[in-house]
């Protein structure tokens, strides 16, 4: 059975997205202050953490640097309301898999858990090596001469959605529906940040700026 650790402060939003984990069968170790995520870290071993940023004392992203420095496999996702660009980036370099923008539907979020969870399980059931840059459709996972690359699940999204059409220039609101459908709502310079932190990981330029367009898959790399 699956086991989350869940960080959250607001007793609410707490007990909602616990009942509906609760429904998808997962086992739900909840945590309302980060020295408290620190402690069950310490003492349990976990299959996911959803971790909101701004709680008491110690902060979701110094529970996030903590599980990364100390349990590299555990999947993460980010919760909170904080929808500016510097925080997001401090999470994804981080390593943080996902990112979620308060309020947030418990159905997307699951959705989002799901998907994780299933790349995680695929990553260490398969070990074929294949040369140059791969994408795994049913994974959620890329990855370039067999070894994945630590892209979070909206890189990956974004990676997919350009290479599926390389002579295809998408426009930011249009890869804004391809990674969050409609349930985005904010600057569609989001792409832009997740365009930098894609080329930071991808070992080859396989992303190209369209000027006055926006983003379109290098066919060349």
């Amino acid at each position: 059975m699956t086991k989350v650790l869940f960080l959250e402060d607001e007793p609410t939003i707490l007990e909602v997205l616990t009942e509906y984990m609760k429904m998808k069968d997962y086992t739900v170790i909840p945590a309302s202050d980060g020295e408290e995520a620190l402690r069950l870290l310490e003492a349990q071993e976990f299959d996911i953490a959803v971790l909101d940023i701004m709680v008491p004392g110690v902060s979701g992203l110094e529970v996030l640097q903590y599980i990364k420095e100390t349990r590299g496999d555990l999947a993460t996702i980010m919760l909170t309301a904080l929808e500016d660009e510097k925080t997001q980036l401090k999470a994804f370099n981080l390593f943080a898999d996902d990112y979620v923008i308060k309020p947030v539907s418990p159905i997307i979020l699951l959705k989002r858990m799901e998907t994780i969870l299933r790349r995680v399980k695929w990553q260490e059931q398969n070990k074929k090596i294949e040369e140059g840059l791969s994408i795994h459709e049913e994974a959620y996972q890329a990855f370039y001469d067999g070894v994945p690359l630590e892209l979070t699940l909206s890189e990956f999204l974004l990676l997919q959605a350009l290479a599926k059409e390389p002579n295809r220039a998408f426009t930011r609101e249009q890869l804004i529906l391809r990674i969050f459908n409609e349930d985005y709502i904010g600057n569609d310079r989001i792409i832009d940040a997740h365009v930098k932190n894609l080329r930071k990981k991808l070992p080859k330029n396989y992303i190209k700026t369209v000027i006055g367009i926006g983003y379109q898959f290098n066919k060349e790399a």
